[in-house]
């Protein structure tokens, strides 16, 4: 089985050269594969797309240094997820309760745009993640491709479960998917994506997890 991260994965060569690229740019920058984040034991995944330049591509944690991460960090603490609601750098004491972050491509992209190659390569880690992630009730996906990336773990086509804010899915072995808008900045700017709106798909997600 694949191992749930590594570290060193080079699989995909445009996004190991583009990494590459950007540590050349940005010598502080971790310009690494972003491991998940969180709870050993999550009842809740949290599925994202993938590092941001400038977020969890500097900072080596999902989520974490981007305008996407203050909403999402926020929302985390409010229902009891987080010991904190802002995520500033991988070593400032944050900690998740029961939940747990990663994303469907583990690598910063291009114009935040993996190709389908990279997203299928990369499934192999989040398909070895829920095998293993036995305490995992709940996954939250957010965004279209999470939403994609976790129908494939399960060898589901993405026509049987249709992307929509606030869908819920069940997906045969006692986990639900619960899609939701990414809370990029742009959804967050055009209210594509409100507070309220994020704020309830997490609350749900959160009550089906603990069951």
């Amino acid at each position: 089985m694949t191992k749930v991260f590594d570290s060193s994965c080079r699989r995909c060569p445009r996004l190991a050269a583009f990494l590459d690229e950007v540590k050349a740019e940005h010598p502080s920058y971790t310009c690494l594969p972003v491991p998940p984040f969180g709870d050993a034991k999550a009842r809740l995944l949290i599925v994202g797309l993938a590092p941001g330049k400038h977020g969890a591509n500097r900072s080596g944690r999902p989520f974490t240094g981007d305008h996407a991460g203050i909403l999402l960090y926020a929302t985390l603490f409010k229902y009891g997820l987080s010991t904190g609601p802002i995520s500033t750098a991988a070593d400032d004491g944050l900690l998740l309760a029961k939940a747990r972050i990663t994303n469907a491509v583990k690598c910063l992209p291009p114009d935040n745009k993996p190709l389908p190659v990279e997203i299928k390569t990369c499934n192999d880690y989040l398909r070895s993640e829920l095998a293993q992630s036995r305490s995992v009730r709940a996954i939250l996906a957010l965004g279209l491709v999470a939403h994609e990336a976790v129908l494939r773990t399960y060898d589901v086509l993405p026509k049987k479960f249709k992307f929509a804010h606030g869908a819920e899915h069940e997906l045969g072995d006692g986990r639900t998917l619960i899609d939701s808008y990414h809370c990029s900045r742009y959804n967050t700017q055009t209210r594509r994506l409100t507070t309220a709106m994020f704020e309830a798909v997490v609350e749900r997600a959160r009550d089906i997890a603990d069951g």
